[in-house]
This record gives C-alpha cells, structure tokens and sequence, in this order.
C-alpha cells in the first residue's frame, strides 16, 4: 500500500518485492514472500501479526541488519538492501534510529555513556548537551551516571528511546519496545516514544502486540505467513488528529 503523502513523492520507507528465504536442510523456508508498501515522512505505523509471521525480520530489514534474498528497501531515497558494509554502516548510523525489545544497553557504560555512544560513533562534534537533553526529557536527568544494572527495565528503555533519537535520525523502528515492561511502565515508554516522535518529527514504525500502541498508530499492517493480509489507516486515529 501507498499512503496519499507516499504517492506526492514524501516517502522515507519504500519497499519492493522484498523477499527473505532460508536453507533448512533440503528446505527452502519462506519468511517473507514479496512486500510491497511505503511509508509516508511523519507516518506512525503498527507492524502486527502472530508470532513467526515474518515482523522481526521485516523490522531487520527495515534497519539493514540483514539482507533481503529478492527486493529491495528505500530509506530516505537511498537504497540500502546491497551496499557496501561500511557504506551501509553510514547511512544506518545517520537515518535510522532502533529501539530493541532487550534494550540492548553497554553493561560497562553508563545511560549517559549510551546514548553517547552512537552519537560519537556517527557524527562529528559534541553530542553531549543533546545527550544530557534527551535523557531530562525521559526523565532520567538524576539518574545519567547510573550503570545499567542500576536501573529498572522501565528505565534502561528510557536509556534506549534517547539514544535512538540522539541523532535526529529521519526514521525510528522499534522492535516491541513495551513487550518486556509491566502494564505501567510500558504506558509510561509509549508516551515517551510517542512524545519524542512527535517531537522529533521522525517516521515511526514498529512491531508490536500491544493494543493500545497500535490505537495510537496511524495505520497497520498485519502479516501472516510472511505476507501482507491487510493494510488499513486508523480511522479513529485520523478523526481524532482532525478534531
């Protein structure tokens, strides 16, 4: 599917006939079987599906963690499905922003230290200030030289939400950002996402089975079996931007 903003030439995602199969043994196992769809600059979308539908590695794709076997992806106009390592390492470290379910955290550096960290890795200058910004802003402005171990789950993914938007990345992908938080502390990072992405202004996609994120997404996609089954914009969503 093509959104209405996509078709006027405003896509940050394209997606062509991408396509993930796998050798087990003798086998050849599908993963995803020929996508296509874009995503519009601004655009909240909801991955969805069961699990072995094909979402991760759809997400990994999206992030050029992996390498589709047919197809390909667009970010921001670059096509980064066959580029070189170290040219895909620039363009992932510049447009994309991952937020994992794990959180993914350096356990020998501080949050501070971590959200640095890609800062350093992929831009030149002093990331500091921004750094200290971001984690005030997810309310850890009392706890940066804290240790991950140190902190909650709730809070070393608020370490991780700041360090996917350190860079003022064009597209954050979050991998169920929530699924590994209890009820509140998973309300409380999904405002924070959503804060920050309006903020920031970023596309936002993300794979998820909570229900209440995907009522806050302008549309959805649902997989099943490595194929698209529907591709749907939140009406309720769209009423309630326009009121």
């Amino acid at each position: 599917m093509v959104s209405e903003d996509a078709e006027n030439g405003q896509a940050m995602i394209v997606v062509e006939g991408l396509r993930k199969s796998i050798r087990n043994g003798a086998r050849t196992v599908e993963i995803l079987r020929g996508l296509d769809f874009s995503v519009a600059k601004g655009e909240f979308v909801a991955i969805m599906g069961a699990s072995g539908s094909g979402k991760s590695t759809l997400l990994g794709l999206l992030a050029g963690l992996d390498t589709p076997s047919a197809g390909e992806v667009r970010l921001n106009g670059v096509a980064i499905s066959y580029l070189p390592e170290d040219r895909l390492a620039q363009v992932r470290g510049k447009t994309v922003g991952f937020v994992f379910q794990s959180y993914q955290l350096i356990p020998t550096l501080t949050a501070l230290e971590n959200v640095l960290l890609s800062y350093e890795l992929n831009a030149e200058g002093d990331g500091l200030a921004r750094a200290r910004q971001l984690l005030a802003s997810v309310g850890l402005g009392d706890r940066m030289d804290h240790y991950p171990v140190q902190l909650s789950g709730g809070e070393q993914q608020r370490v991780a939400l700041a360090r996917a938007f350190v860079m003022r990345p064009p597209i954050v992908l979050a991998d169920e950002p929530t699924g590994n938080l209890d009820t509140a502390n998973g309300a409380h990072v999904l405002e924070l996402l959503l804060g920050l992405n309006t903020t920031e202004g970023t596309t936002l996609v993300l794979v998820t089975h909570d229900a209440t994120l995907t009522a806050r997404s302008d549309r959805r996609i649902v997989l099943r079996d490595g194929a698209i089954i529907s591709d749907e914009m939140n009406a309720e969503r769209r009423r309630a931007a326009k009121n």
